[in-house]
């Protein structure tokens, strides 16, 4: 049974605590967690033209020098083609247990392959594409709050980890498996043609226990890279996540 009233506040409390790392900018310390949370107010659907800055000037900085090296890196793949760079990604990322293993000299073969295929994406407006639909494996991640590589290796998620998004319903599930199996579902609400804002609605620990979101949950999620089968997004801490299509007719829960 949800808990949803004000009385169950203490037991959501004492549910999500093993689940949650607080901090400045809160963040769910569980696999779910693809999108990086922030306590900022999201976008409202209802005025699509309010300008708002969701970057702190540090991130400004970080996103001109990713769009600069992306078009630096873009005049070196004139010789490479998507199918050489997407096998050039699978191959670094393969050994790197989804990023736990990866010391920071694979973490910047990583980032500098998914900048050079991002200078040659196709899809410029990714959340109007059905190839966004269905449910994705996530290879890849820079994300500590996913990777949890502080803990014992016993006590992180060690099987596949997955995220499911429809556009069309603008509904999101992350989803792990083995040894843990939690779930969490959002809505999407899209910024611009490239960036969504996810508001984090329910979370379900080890797939059966239904706990509805303490209202932190937020995060934003940008697609830079979209074909029929790979995936690269970038959250707003400019964590990196990479992914790989399997089931483009799985639906998320309404």
């Amino acid at each position: 049974m949800a808990l949803t009233s004000s009385s169950s506040s203490s037991a959501i409390t004492a549910l999500l605590k093993p689940h949650l790392q607080l901090s400045n900018e809160p963040i769910i310390s569980f696999s779910p967690s693809f999108f990086t949370l922030s306590s900022k107010p999201l976008l409202s659907s209802s005025k699509p033209n309010v300008k708002i800055n969701f970057f702190s000037s540090q991130t400004a900085v970080s996103l001109k020098w990713r769009t600069e090296a992306s078009i630096f890196s873009g005049l070196f793949t004139k010789s490479k083609d998507i199918k050489t760079l997407k096998d050039e990604l699978f191959d670094a990322i393969a050994p790197l247990d989804r990023g736990a293993e990866a010391a920071p000299e694979d973490q910047q073969r990583v980032d500098q392959i998914a900048l050079e295929l991002e200078a040659l994406n196709e899809i410029k407006e990714p959340l109007k594409s059905n190839l966004l639909n269905g449910k994705w494996e996530l290879l890849y991640t820079t994300s500590q709050s996913l990777l949890q590589t502080k803990r014992p290796k016993l006590l992180r998620p060690n099987g596949k980890i997955y995220q499911a998004i429809n556009v069309d319903t603008l509904r999101a599930q992350n989803m792990e498996t083995w040894p843990f199996f939690n779930q969490a579902t959002a809505n999407l609400v899209p910024i611009n043609a490239r960036r969504i804002a996810v508001k984090f609605d329910y979370f379900r620990i080890t797939g059966l226990i239904p706990i509805k979101s303490p209202g932190s949950g937020r995060g934003q999620l940008e697609i830079t890279y979209l074909d029929e089968e790979l995936r690269i997004s970038r959250g707003n801490r400019e964590n990196l996540f990479i992914l790989k299509m399997v089931d483009p007719s799985y639906r998320v829960p309404l």
